[in-house]
């Protein structure tokens, strides 16, 4: 529900934002909270709120765009790797071995550093850190399917490879890719939020919570407020994440049955033999 709540926001944005969120009013600024601004205002007087939103909007947008692309190349490579096997499954895992060996957090950073500051490159950036992830996890998934014996059926059957991945070991392995992305989104959203923070990420004017944050923490004692109200929002974002892929892993393992049901059936599968 939290999470549908902020793809709300983000979706709708531009509708619910009251005011434009870089628009500047310095005659306004450091406003209370107020019928005008339910917020309040920053240091150039822009709304409150209406960067909140816009910094769910960046968030969520982000979080989105790296999940796809890190899932669909670590997909990708995990398949391959996980099926052929030999040299390319050295490789691969050589390659996911190294991206282990330092914090994904330090390769994004190495990244931006590299290609410079913006919101198009810390995307790009947390994608290529994340790939790894995703790789290992397909890979580990793929191997055990390729190995059950409809698999190997459909091997003697003369299916080709293609069509053995796209038509049964990428649907098993993106069960579990999805299961891990819901619960890594707000690793994700954290991210974003350390590198707008640290000035790698969202440049301004873009509204971003990290962003939003550093901006603030010279007005702490005089707007503690424009500190809480962001950091507030991405806790309780990250929070809703994990939420979120801890009732997804949920709902993908067996329940057990309860007591009053399996009484029932244990008296109608009596009633059936005694037939």
């Amino acid at each position: 529900m939290l999470v549908l709540s902020f793809a709300f926001v983000a979706i709708f944005g531009s509708v619910v934002s009251p005011y434009d969120p870089a628009a500047q009013n310095l005659m306004q600024a450091m406003q209370p909270f107020s019928p005008e601004h339910w917020l309040g205002t920053d240091n150039l007087g822009r709304d409150t709120l209406s960067r909140l939103i816009a910094g769910a909007q960046t968030t969520l947008i982000g979080v989105t765009s790296i999940l796809l692309l890190a899932g669909t190349v670590g997909m990708i490579l995990g398949t391959l790797a996980g099926y052929f096997g030999g040299w390319l499954d050295e490789i691969v895992m050589r390659l996911c071995d190294f991206g282990f060996s330092v914090p994904s957090l330090f390769v994004a950073l190495a990244i931006v550093g590299v290609f410079g500051p913006s919101y198009g490159n810390m995307i790009l950036a947390l994608a290529i850190a994340w790939v790894p992830i995703y790789a290992r996890l397909t890979r580990g998934v793929v191997a055990a399917a390729a190995s059950q014996p409809y698999i190997e059926s459909l091997r003697v059957l003369g299916a080709s490879p293609a069509r053995i991945i796209f038509r049964h070991l990428i649907p098993v392995a993106l069960g579990q890719v999805l299961v891990y992305a819901s619960a890594d989104a707000g690793l994700l959203a954290l991210a974003i939020a350390n590198l707008s923070f640290l000035g790698l990420g969202v440049q301004p004017p873009q509204a971003e919570w990290g962003q939003m944050l550093v901006s603030a923490m010279p007005y702490i004692q005089e707007a503690p407020r424009l500190v809480i109200l962001p950091g507030l929002a991405l806790t309780i974002l990250v929070v809703g994440f994990n939420l979120l892929g801890e009732r997804i892993a949920l709902a993908k393992n067996p329940r057990p049955m309860a007591r009053r049901k399996l009484s029932l059936r244990r008296a109608i599968f009596k009633q059936e033999m005694s037939a």
